[in-house]
């Protein structure tokens, strides 16, 4: 089922891409504006998004389905339909089904995405338990040396587990707690941002922030599996050229208080929902790993 969604994303973008393109030289140059301003309703807003959030990387969660986008597709599906059907549609190239066909695909695909593809379907792990420690794994620091579980945990710590410098909620998530940097530095806290990517990542991640958390590299995975979190094919098919795995981790955040207990731990089902970084200040407070008053 991985292996289907890691092709599937990777097709799905290019189909598009394409699909919005054609309906733009289409409209360019005279063709029906209904049929393939349907068209391009139909496949360029998720583009635009994802183009959006890829640039700037500053989007760290969505709603759940896209209700917009979908309500987008499904009236350009419409347009292209009902514009096949009026008297003197022409027959000849490009045939008049075209439109409402490469509707139906962007917003066919646009389904997939957002309530197959977004899900994981994902049960939480039976190996990270609320009020237990935390598993022993090992990790290596920005600078290659290792560091270990109970070095982590040490004190209370945030340890936010992410995919790679490739996914861009991933990285909305790691500025947002970056910009916390001084309120979790006051309270004590640590905070180790975890992934299974190449380490040269680590380290330009790291560099670019230059703040005191601990970047991590999870090299082959080892401490997603300890834990439960690992996703295999994960990662979108054709990424592999750029040094990643196709094994990678499923999104997670876990909080230990100063005695490495688990208290807390997010292990979201959509990629695209993840906590703000006040629920993490929150918990703290409410478990009493920092003071009730902060």
């Amino acid at each position: 089922m991985n292996l289907l969604k890691s092709m599937f994303i990777s097709n799905y973008m290019m189909a598009i891409m394409g699909i919005a393109g054609y309906a733009g030289w289409m409209l360019y140059h005279g063709a029906d504006p209904v049929a393939w301003g349907g068209v391009m309703l139909s496949s360029a807003p998720l583009m635009m998004f994802i183009s959006v959030a890829m640039m700037f990387k500053n989007i760290a969660r969505t709603s759940a389905r896209f209700p917009l986008i979908n309500l987008l597709g499904a009236v350009g599906t419409g347009l292209a339909v009902w514009a096949w059907y009026q008297p003197g549609t022409s027959q000849f190239y490009p045939p008049s089904y075209l439109a409402p066909v490469l509707a139906l695909v962007g917003w066919s695909g646009f389904l997939l995405y957002a309530y197959w593809y977004s899900s994981y379907g994902r049960k939480p792990s039976a190996k990270l338990k609320i009020g237990s420690a935390l598993p022993k794994f090992t990790v290596r620091d920005a600078n290659g040396a290792a560091v270990t579980s109970a070095q982590l945990t040490d004190k209370p710590a945030i340890l936010m587990f992410y995919r790679g410098n490739w996914c861009p909620l991933c990285m909305a998530q790691v500025k947002e707690l970056v910009s916390r940097y001084k309120d979790l530095s006051a309270l004590g806290v640590r905070v180790a941002l975890i992934s299974p990517q190449p380490h040269s990542n680590t380290e330009t991640l790291a560099k670019k922030f230059d703040v005191d958390f601990d970047f991590l590299t999870d090299k082959g995975n080892v401490a997603a599996r300890t834990l439960g979190i690992d996703q295999d094919h994960g990662l979108p098919m054709g990424m592999q050229m750029m040094g990643y795995d196709s094994e990678t981790v499923l999104p997670t955040v876990i909080i230990t208080d100063q005695n490495g207990m688990v208290v807390w731990k997010d292990e979201t089902d959509n990629y695209r929902i993840r906590p703000e970084p006040d629920v993490y200040l929150e918990v703290l407070r409410r478990h009493r790993v920092v003071p009730a008053a902060v």
